[in-house]
């Protein structure tokens, strides 16, 4: 029987000895979290084409779906024939100015041909005095009707610039009818289908960045000491074969106030009512996923 006592000693001494270390390796604990979007409508209309399903992946810019655009765009193209029709109404003041250009012209040619008669006494000066009186009244027309054709130019131009801005509006609301995913990720949940009417802010689908998890752990003030912005740590999760997988972290970001322990996380120190969050960034090789339980090591 004594042999059997010490081997059963011995076997509670390891047993207790493996577990001291068990808990020595970690630091702390958390959950993995990742950056979610939820994509909401961008425009009113029914949902022609949503092509995507929970657990897809997508890429940032790719086109997901297409909501009816019908009467945008027949909007846009009445404003564009309205433009059509106000730029044709803009004048030309070459043309219309050139019927009192030509008698200035004339005029100014008579004139001479009469400055030339008077100082060679063959002419009197009310003939000249007249052509003069003439000319004046024909420049002050043709600078009456300058001004008016620049103002209607102005008010045209004026008129075109609005309708173009109305224009870029309508093609800004066009492309918020096609559904893009803002970031590369994984599609968590699809919240519309094919032929339901969409109002801009229904959700449309919700996308997550697994590129990069973030490890939300938390840690006591006396580990704060320990740790700073962008160390490096080790950071565990089950392998679901009864071992651990390891990945390499970094600290992204550490509260700047304490908080009473989460019900769901562990700490080192389980006496600590009062810890301080912190998020570890950790590379996903597709392993990882949102919720999954994780170790901390302080390297």
């Amino acid at each position: 029987m004594k042999p059997f006592k010490l081997f059963t000693a011995i076997s509670i001494l390891l047993l207790m000895i493996s577990c001291k270390d068990g808990e020595d390796n970690y630091d702390a604990t958390g959950s993995f979290e990742a950056t979610e979007v939820i994509v909401s409508s961008q425009a009113n209309g029914t949902v022609l084409e949503f092509n995507l399903n929970e657990g897809d992946q997508l890429q940032k810019g790719q086109l997901v779906g297409i909501i009816d655009s019908t009467q945008l765009y027949l909007h846009k193209m009445s404003i564009l024939s309205n433009a059509k029709g106000v730029i044709a109404q803009q004048p030309d003041i070459n043309a219309q100015t050139a019927a009192l250009r030509d008698q200035i012209n004339s005029l100014k040619r008579e004139k001479e041909r009469v400055e030339r008669l008077v100082s060679a006494n063959a002419a009197n000066q009310k003939q000249l005095d007249d052509i003069v009186s003439q000319l004046e009244v024909l420049e002050s027309q043709l600078s009456a009707q300058t001004s008016t054709l620049q103002k209607s130019i102005a008010h045209i131009t004026a008129q075109s610039s609005s309708l173009e801005i109305q224009i870029a509006q309508l093609d800004d609301q066009l492309e918020k009818t096609r559904i893009v995913s803002p970031i590369s990720g994984t599609v968590l949940n699809k919240y519309i289908e094919v032929g339901e009417l969409a109002t801009m802010g229904t959700p449309l689908f919700k996308v997550a960045d697994t590129g990069v998890m973030y490890l939300r752990a938390y840690v006591t003030n006396d580990q704060l000491a320990m740790i700073k912005l962008n160390d490096l740590v080790t950071v565990s999760v089950d392998d679901g074969k009864r071992g651990m997988k390891s990945y390499k972290g970094t600290i992204k970001w550490i509260s700047e106030k304490s908080e009473f322990t989460p019900k769901t996380i562990q700490t080192k120190n389980e006496r600590a009512n009062l810890v301080y969050a912190l998020r570890i960034a950790v590379p996903n090789d597709g392993f990882l996923k949102i919720g999954m339980y994780g170790e901390v090591k302080f390297n």
